[in-house]
């Protein structure tokens, strides 16, 4: 008997990530499996399983949403601290580029369809041409809420490192402490597959605005969506994945 599309994405996470190794080690096995589950035949299988109502659908909404960051998050396979598979979709016009930021732990991303730009960024030391003075914000979520709370964290001078550009069927891979931003570059909806790894998760995150941007908030909702928003935006993504 044929396995579930469901059920062999979580065997190929489990094999692959379920083990003790370095974050890069971690980084690059994530960059294979989002590879090979990115693809969009086999995405738009996991994703009609899931839309079928496989393994709670009521927990799975209640950690998708609209991120701040200006792209929907709808996560695919939940396997708690050790690896998060999320699509993010990115709408085009909606939002320009994200603030620059780092994770909670190391990443691999797939460009299932459209495009991303991405920017990585280092800390300097010294005001040089091209550094770009920044606001630091320690972001971390509510016990309570599950909101973003941002706590201001003194200026920071920022150097730009590195621009790529990601086309559909590309993919890449981050240390969770890499800053970075990403957005998108397409002129219709960009679909990626984005997973996070690892058991060791920082308890904060770390988000730079420029130095003339608007300050943050000091807390940002999180509004998770319901059963049949969730599964409403599974069906949406597979129409994207059928003509991607």
């Amino acid at each position: 008997m044929r396995a579930r599309p469901a059920d062999s994405a979580r065997r190929l996470l489990a094999d692959a990530l379920d083990v003790h190794a370095s974050d890069a080690d971690l980084a690059r096995a994530a960059h294979d499996v989002v590879t090979r589950l990115g693809s969009p035949r086999r995405l738009l299988g996991l994703v009609h399983d899931l839309a079928a109502g496989d393994s709670d659908p009521e927990g799975r909404a209640r950690l998708s949403y609209r991120h701040v960051l200006g792209f929907d998050k709808l996560l695919l396979i939940d396997s708690g601290p050790r690896h998060m598979l999320r699509a993010h979709v990115w709408h085009p016009g909606e939002r320009g580029p994200e603030d620059i930021h780092n994770h909670r732990s190391p990443l691999a991303s797939h460009i299932v369809r459209g495009a991303l730009r991405m920017e990585l960024y280092a800390h300097d030391t010294l005001p040089r041409d091209g550094g770009e003075q920044a606001a630091r914000y320690r972001e971390s979520l509510s016990r309570d809420t599950a909101d973003w709370l941002l706590e201001p964290a003194g200026p920071a001078l920022l150097r730009l490192t590195q621009v790529a550009e990601y086309a559909a069927g590309s993919s890449y891979a981050l240390p969770a402490h890499t800053l970075h931003r990403a957005w998108s570059t397409a002129s219709s909806p960009t679909v990626t597959l984005f997973l996070e790894t690892g058991a060791g998760r920082r308890r904060h995150t770390d988000v730079f605005l420029g130095a003339d941007a608007e300050r943050h908030a000091p807390a940002v909702a999180k509004t998770p969506l319901s059963v049949k928003e969730y599964v409403r935006e599974l069906e949406s993504l597979a129409g994207l994945l059928t003509g991607a």
